[in-house]
């Protein structure tokens, strides 16, 4: 089937092609020049849980997740798992990957559900407010408190409580939380009187608390207890494959919020929407979708992403001598293809990796970025008889000794 644009079905519900033959995901370009394999991605606006692909998706009974992918699939089993396991979760991954989404999920299939579900930012609570927070304060237990207040932990009593940025939590506080995941108990400030509660805790970070343990900026111990069922949720750069569905869930939203009729996307826009690295995650994604629907016109979604001569989505290689490799999707897998596109740029370069004039420039990628795929694709030069007196001991430095003695 030829690509034509892409345009919403009259109640915007699904993103599709305007010659439809068979599924629309099927066709979702993929580009070689992407940094990993297509993965799973979560959208981070808490609407009800529509699909947005025809028929049904990974993400039955989970409000606001939107995908079809394995990798996605993953992540939900896990949380399936571990969701009646009444233990501590620790969801890990970059700003904006949808850990509060993970959150509620595990709250929201638990036995807890009928309880409140509390979440607490550790990063956006001053550190002298913080432990009030957490475990609330008596009547004239500092300057300024002029009455007893509740805690988050009090709250969350009987539910579950989401401790959102858990590296952010200062040393000094540190033993206090340690004693509540342990022992179910706390005092007030200002008070001597114990609290029993029953609270299970999920937490977040987007740092890596292995390293900051080694750094001896957090608690060895209070990490083996909030890490006993860790939940990794990787970067949107990694899950191109369900870029098109969020593209369609996030244009559904802002066009009924804006009172706007978005009947066409682009399969430019698609194109440039997926092959971009999005630092910011599902975050950004929302936000520059947002953007586009403000600005479209009768109708059509215009393409959001800032033209840069350093974004290889809007501005990407012009074919040349120098440049003889257009980077087109595949119809075959995505590591075939890869594999395909890479050799072909190396026999081109005479298997030079870096340089102007090398395999790695010919791609748009870096030398470090190409070796590494070579690495995880076993591509290597046969080795001539003559070159043997001392063979690498990987492949990758197969082809790198073969690029210097070309260089």
């Amino acid at each position: 089937m030829a690509w034509g644009n892409a345009a919403l079905s009259e109640n915007q519900n699904d993103v599709e092609a305007c010659v439809t033959e068979r599924g629309y995901e099927a066709e979702i370009p993929t580009y070689a020049t992407a940094e990993s394999t297509p993965s799973a991605l979560f959208s981070t606006v808490a609407s009800r849980g529509r699909q947005a692909m025809e028929g049904t998706t990974a993400n039955d009974g989970f409000e606001g997740i939107v995908g079809t992918s394995g990798a996605l699939r993953e992540v939900l089993d896990l949380v399936r798992m571990v969701a009646p396991a009444d233990c501590t979760a620790l969801i890990e991954g970059e700003t904006g990957t949808g850990k509060e989404l993970i959150a509620h999920a595990i709250h929201n299939i638990s036995p807890r559900r009928g309880h409140p579900f509390i979440r607490l930012n550790c990063a956006a609570i001053p550190f002298d407010l913080l432990e009030s927070e957490l475990f609330g304060h008596e009547k004239g237990a500092f300057t300024g408190a002029f009455a007893q207040k509740i805690g988050r932990f009090e709250m969350a009593d009987k539910g579950t409580l989401f401790l959102d940025e858990i590296g952010d939590i200062p040393l000094p506080l540190q033993p206090k939380l340690l004693r509540v995941l342990q022992e179910q108990e706390f005092e007030r400030l200002g008070s001597g009187r114990t609290h029993r509660i029953n609270v299970r805790v999920v937490a977040a970070t987007h740092r890596n608390l292995a390293d900051m343990v080694r750094r001896n900026e957090f608690r060895s111990d209070l990490y083996y207890r909030l890490n006993v069922f860790p939940v990794v949720l990787p970067p949107l750069r990694e899950r191109q494959q369900d870029i098109s569905q969020l593209v369609s869930h996030f244009v559904e939203v802002f066009s009924r919020k804006m009172g706007k009729r978005i009947t066409c996307i682009p399969i430019e826009t698609l194109r440039a929407l997926i092959a971009y690295p999005w630092p910011g995650n599902v975050r950004e994604l929302q936000n520059l979708i947002e953007r586009a629907v403000i600005l479209s016109k009768n109708g059509v979604l215009p393409n959001p992403l800032p033209r840069s001569d350093k974004n290889p989505a809007t501005n990407p290689l012009p074919v040349s001598d120098k440049n003889p490799l257009p980077l087109t999707p595949s119809k075959i897998a995505f590591d075939d293809s890869t594999r395909a596109l890479i050799l072909q740029a190396l026999r081109e370069a005479g298997w030079v990796v870096g340089g102007s004039g090398g395999a790695a420039a010919r791609l748009g990628l870096k030398r470090t970025t190409l070796v590494a795929k070579m690495k995880r694709l076993g591509i290597s030069r046969a080795v001539r008889r003559s070159d043997m007196t001392r063979l690498p001991s990987t492949p990758v430095e197969s082809v790198m000794g073969a690029s210097s003695s070309t260089t």
